[in-house]
């Protein structure tokens, strides 16, 4: 039933879904706080569109969040589903194959900012929302909260949960903005890194000075911020930060073999990343690397004349952006503050170093022997013919610590993305295939949550 659904009206699933892909609800950026608006307006009528009744534009201090539900029974389980209709910022726009905001079908994947991150991944639920409601399927209770400021921290979405908790009432949490291996190898995320996120900014003399006229004589702010920030690993790739593993929660033995079990081709990733090696903390497989492990990186940096042709200045700044992803028991404020305090530390008496927190957030492990991961997992063996792998992402999602210290609720990860779909950079993707199937599997999870 539901398969002919989805079949019969895939056309105009897409049709909809491009709709809210043209719109650039960048986040980040102010100039397109209309857009964004735009965004959230478009899954509201949605929505209602779809059967939810008490579908409201919730506002806050920055973008605002969409409310809706679906409440056919008190007594049966409750459901709140939780993602973002705000997207990364496009650029490099040259890099792109075709424009961002235009989404295209190419090879059976949808190219498009937002296209998997999250705008894809959200629309699913709309869907299987709507399919429920038409066929008269929906056997639970159902709560959306889709947000507009994920990518920028997700600070007045923490506040308007405080604030909510009896409308926010429910027995889990459903979330579709992760990954899974791949389309034969299902998977479900149990474990997300936690995030720190800074900003430096490093001065050397009141003004652009003449290379040539200064330079050797006074500091290059250049210089001076890629020794320091060259200084924050060690020869075996560790962070050197004093403290920054003291918290550090060690998987067994037996945990991290069983990490490694799950589909993993070394040749293929180098491959679709186009290097001849990779690198990382020695001692651990690039599983453990990207799951398991803590990291820094610099996600950006700049200073100087970067125009065309040539101009020999010697900058009197230079700033860079930095992440560090945290695993459990890292703290985000905590890291921040040992970040902060080290990197200061380690200046040179001819510059003066700014040292800006932007935002964070926890670590989270969601468990595998709740009723609702049961639920899951029962759906995937039903749609897909198996049983999904349990994984640890790489990446953050800093509400779901917040979900659970608030409401107390555990999430279910339940995303139908790849990793090789580009989310963040240039050609972002989404495949048709991970559209329609994950329609069709969280339409699945609900049958098997009302029986739990």
């Amino acid at each position: 039933m539901i398969k002919e659904y989805i079949q019969s009206n895939q056309q105009r699933f897409l049709d909809e879904l491009f709709d809210l892909l043209r719109i650039p609800s960048v986040s980040a950026d102010s100039r397109h706080k209309a857009d964004v608006r735009k965004a959230a307006e478009y899954i509201v009528q949605k929505l209602k569109d779809a059967g939810a009744e008490a579908v409201q534009l919730c506002e806050t201090k920055g973008h605002p969040i969409v409310y809706g539900e679906k409440i056919i029974n008190p007594s049966l389980p409750t459901v709140l589903v939780y993602g973002h209709y705000d997207v990364q910022p496009p650029d490099p726009l040259n890099l792109w194959t075709s424009p961002p905001f235009e989404p295209v079908i190419k090879e059976g994947k949808i190219f498009a900012r937002g296209s998997c991150d999250d705008k894809g991944q959200v629309y699913m639920h709309l869907k299987a929302f709507e399919a429920m409601m038409k066929l008269n399927q929906l056997s639970c209770n159902v709560k959306f909260m889709i947000e507009g400021e994920e990518e920028v921290g997700s600070d007045n979405l923490g506040i308007f949960v405080k604030e909510n908790k009896a409308k926010l009432k429910a027995d889990v949490i459903l979330i579709s903005d992760t990954s899974m291996i791949s389309l034969e190898h299902p998977s479900i995320t149990v474990g997300l890194r936690g995030l720190s996120y800074m900003e430096v900014e490093v001065t050397g003399p009141n003004r652009d000075l003449h290379s040539g006229v200064y330079g050797g004589a006074v500091a290059n702010p250049i210089n001076v911020l890629s020794k320091m920030i060259g200084s924050l690993h060690d020869e075996n790739g560790r962070v050197t930060i004093p403290g920054f593993y003291d918290k550090v929660a060690e998987l067994s033995p037996d945990d991290r073999k069983k990490l490694n079990e799950a589909p993993f081709d070394l040749a293929e990733y180098k491959k679709d990343l186009a290097i001849d090696d990779i690198q990382g903390e020695k001692g651990f497989t690039t599983l453990e690397r990207t799951g398991i492990r803590p990291t820094l990186d610099a996600n950006g940096i700049w200073g100087g004349y970067t125009g065309e042709g040539a101009k020999t200045v010697l900058p009197s700044k230079a700033s860079a952006k930095i992440s560090m992803r945290l695993v459990p028991n890292q703290d985000s404020q905590e890291i921040s503050e040992l970040f902060t305090k080290h990197f200061l530390s380690i200046a040179p008496k001819s510059v003066k170093v700014k040292v800006t927190v932007h935002h964070g957030g926890q670590p989270a492990v969601t468990p595998t022997d709740s009723k609702a991961f049961k639920a899951a997992s029962d759906a995937f063996v039903e749609v897909w013919g198996k049983a999904p792998i349990p994984t640890r992402d790489g990446g953050s999602i800093p509400i779901v610590s917040l979900f659970k210290k608030e409401l107390g609720l555990d999430t279910v990860l339940m995303g139908f993305g790849l990793d090789s779909d580009a989310i963040h950079s240039p050609n972002e993707h989404y495949g048709v295939k991970n559209f329609l199937i994950g329609i069709e599997t969280i339409f699945t999870f609900y049958k098997h949550f009302s029986k739990k």
